[in-house]
C-alpha cells in the first residue's frame, strides 16, 4: 500500500511539475473552479478580485484533494467505481464532512422528490 502512495506522489509531483514549466511557457491548463474559488475567497475575507496566482494554487489544491479522496474511494469500492458509500466511509471519522455529505444528500432527495411533484401536477394538468 506504501508503493502506491508513493506511485501516487510521484505522479502528482510529475503533473505539478509540468504544469509549472507549461504556465512558464505560456500554456495554461483549464481552471474550472476558479470562478467558484474566487468567490469563496472573497466570502471569507479575501480581496473582491484576489491574485491569480492565489486562486491558481487554492485549485491546485482543490484538485489534489479530491484526486486523493477519489483514488482512496477507488480502493475501498467493490467495483472499481467511486460509489457514494465509499466516500462516506472514507469521511466518517470527521464529524462536519459526514454531516456535509448527508446533509447534501437529504437535500438532493427532496429536490428529487419536488421535481417529482412538480412534473406530476404538470402532466395532470394537461
Amino acid at each position: 500500500m506504501a508503493a502506491k502512495e508513493e506511485d501516487f506522489e510521484d505522479e502528482l509531483e510529475s503533473e505539478v511539475t509540468e504544469h509549472s514549466t507549461s504556465e512558464q511557457t505560456g500554456d495554461k491548463r483549464k481552471r474550472i473552479f476558479s470562478k467558484e474559488l474566487r468567490c469563496m475567497m472573497y466570502g471569507f475575507g479575501d480581496d473582491q478580485n484576489p491574485f491569480t496566482e492565489s486562486v491558481d494554487m487554492l485549485e491546485d489544491l482543490v484538485i489534489y484533494y479530491i484526486t486523493e479522496v477519489i483514488c482512496k474511494a477507488m480502493e475501498v469500492g467493490k467495483s472499481g467505481r467511486v460509489q457514494v458509500e465509499d466516500i462516506m466511509f472514507l469521511v466518517r471519522k470527521d464529524p462536519k464532512k459526514f454531516a456535509r455529505i448527508n446533509g447534501l444528500l437529504s437535500m438532493n432527495e427532496e429536490l428529487k422528490k419536488a421535481r417529482k411533484a412538480f412534473d406530476e401536477v404538470k402532466y395532470a394538468a394537461i
